[in-house]
């Protein structure tokens, strides 16, 4: 198995992309550590695993809290000795369509603490591990928002262009240690963070505006990840791979 005795960390692992990610790595022998601030979804995720005969626990923690992202980090450490894999997928939309000029502040706030400092947290605190261990392999979760401009979602595209940034400056700082830092780039993908019908009429637009005339699914996002995690990536680092249906092309 590509990940036996692996100790696999997902945090947003109670849905969507970080679920499908998570099911992956357990049926390849990872020990999946499940992390997600709604408890029901992670307890949710790690029952669908162990049902199926693979390893894992659930440990909550926000990632917009620097204590609570130690604590979970200290406690993988802890209770498995390593960390292998760090999945940095826990994210919140911005669907308040609003321009520059009057985009919410509360809204720039909410989304910027999970979404960009959320995975500067969990980066900071996986590395010092993986530093300890020469080895290791994270992988971050931007979108093609992180590539390019999306009008009225200012947030949502700041924070996704500084997850490319810091996946790249990290990559650079750690490659000769062993550890590789890498981020996928969805276009969208059909989970509890983005449904059609929070675009209205818009939403029809939207999937024609990808080449392959469809939206992505959870399972082809977590296809990426998975593969950006196992040796056959090994000499791949800093890299950002879009997952789009051609719409970066």
């Amino acid at each position: 198995m590509e990940f036996q005795d692996k100790v696999v960390l997902i945090t947003g692992a109670g849905s969507g992309i970080g679920r499908a990610a998570a099911l992956m790595y357990a049926k390849e022998g990872g020990q999946v550590v499940v992390s997600d601030i709604n408890p029901k979804g992670g307890e949710e995720t790690v029952k669908m695993i162990t049902e199926a005969g693979g390893k894992a626990t659930f440990i909550a923690a926000n990632v917009a809290k620097l204590e609570e992202v130690e604590q979970l980090v200290n406690q993988v450490a802890e209770q498995f000795g390593r960390l292998d894999i760090a999945v940095n997928n826990a994210g919140i939309g911005d669907f308040n369509q609003k321009k520059t000029a009057d985009h919410p502040v509360d809204s720039w706030d909410r989304v910027i603490a999970v979404n960009q400092t959320g995975v500067f947290y969990c980066m900071k605190q996986e590395l010092q591990q993986m530093m300890k261990q020469k080895n290791g392999s994270i992988v971050n979760i931007s979108s093609i928002a992180g590539l390019r401009g999306l009008p009225n979602n200012l947030a949502y595209v700041a924070s996704k262009h500084a997850v490319v940034g810091m996946t790249k400056t990290a990559a650079m700082e750690y490659a000769k240690h062993g550890i590789r830092i890498n981020a996928v780039c969805p276009v969208f993908t059909l989970t509890n963070l983005f449904k059609p019908e929070y675009f209205g009429d818009k939403a029809e637009k939207l999937r024609e505006g990808i080449p392959m005339k469809r939206y992505g699914t959870a399972d082809e996002i977590a296809e990426a990840i998975i593969w950006l995690s196992t040796d056959k990536a090994s000499f791949v680092t800093g890299h950002i791979m879009s997952v789009d249906g051609g719409k970066t092309a």
